[in-house]
């Protein structure tokens, strides 16, 4: 077991393929310790990036809310969501709706929002039989480890999601924006730095640009903060892609990421970003009652496949607005 020099009493334990963790006595009132232990918890987090927690026995929503809810400070209300999630009271969320059989990629959530949570939260009460771990990696790690040919154009440039509404698949209108009239969101859109276009048949088609290398608002270090891999067309599995393409169209696809001057994104560098998060992932299969905090700009997380029953409630805290968060044109002069 190591201690950490920022965290201490706290003692955690340190594995090169794992993320921290903290074994802790089951406490009476889980809540009341989290709000004691809140500085320390969050002083690992910002020294690792993460923090598994073993021991809470958090099983129940209600008691799942009151202790993310005295970690974070406050929970945020998720806008332009990409795909449908449950709510389970004020922040709380199921985690998203995607396929058992398929992962989901690394990613920073909510990067391409121009207010992005600064800390995620996970809650397990119930784990599946195999699989299903939120793994994490290492954002600084990954941008050094990337070409400088490829990061330099992405920090030049940043990177566009391209999203098309339907009413089939990911998230809805209502879903993603928490409305449904159109005056609302393109007041939203305008607000947010969302370009927007509404079609013959009522869908709505948006692009944004975003940096995709920042710097940490706490430490000042960069960054590789964005979901170029995850919300690309690339990263789907092949029969997937081919039916969203066959039915919605290359430029109708629910979801996609560019390049920031418009251009495609080729298979290979989407391959290439997601062999490097492979390379820096760490991962611990979840048990019942564990809580995993995350410093969603220092760190990405991923989902890996699964069997069996699987139960993920997730809250977002920390709101910021990254001063470097859209690309400059002096950015793109460099």
């Amino acid at each position: 077991m190591t201690s950490s020099s920022l965290a201490a009493p706290l003692e955690v334990e340190l594995r090169p393929d794992k993320p921290p963790i903290l074994h802790v006595d089951p406490p009476g009132d889980a809540p009341g310790w989290a709000a004691a232990h809140r500085e320390a918890l969050r002083a690992q987090v910002t020294e690792h990036g993460a923090l598994l927690v073993r021991g809470l026995g958090l099983r129940d929503a209600d008691r799942i809310g009151a202790v993310l809810t005295r970690l974070s400070g406050g929970l945020m209300t998720e806008r332009e969501a990409f795909a449908p999630r449950e709510s389970h009271g004020h922040g709380l969320y199921s985690s998203t709706t995607w396929p058992a059989n398929q992962p989901m990629c690394m990613h920073h959530e909510l990067s391409y929002t121009l207010e992005v949570p600064g800390l995620m939260l996970f809650a397990c009460p119930t784990a599946p039989e195999q699989g299903g771990a939120t793994a994490v990696a290492d954002a600084e790690q990954v941008l050094k480890a990337l070409p400088a040919g490829l990061t330099d154009r992405f920090e030049r440039e940043g990177w566009m999601l391209t999203r098309s509404y339907n009413d089939e698949i990911g998230a809805s209108l209502e879903e993603s924006f928490g409305t449904a009239d159109r005056t609302a969101i393109e007041s939203y859109c305008r607000a947010n730095a969302i370009d927007f276009s509404w079609q013959a048949d009522g869908s709505l088609r948006t692009r944004q640009r975003r940096s995709a290398v920042v710097q940490h608002p706490l430490t000042g270090r960069r960054c590789w903060f964005n979901q170029i891999a995850f919300l690309n067309e690339w990263t789907l599995a092949p029969e997937v892609r081919e039916y969203l393409v066959d039915e919605y169209g290359e430029d109708g696809l629910p979801f996609n990421t560019r390049y920031g001057d418009g251009s495609p994104i080729g298979e290979e560098v989407v391959e290439q970003l997601n062999s490097t998060y492979e390379a820096h992932t760490r991962r611990e299969p979840w048990i019942s009652g564990d809580l995993l905090l995350v410093d969603n700009i220092r760190t990405a997380h991923s989902r890996e496949p699964f069997t069996g029953d699987r139960q993920v409630l997730v809250g977002m805290g920390e709101p910021r607005r990254l001063a470097d968060g859209c690309p400059t044109p002096e950015a793109s002069e460099r």
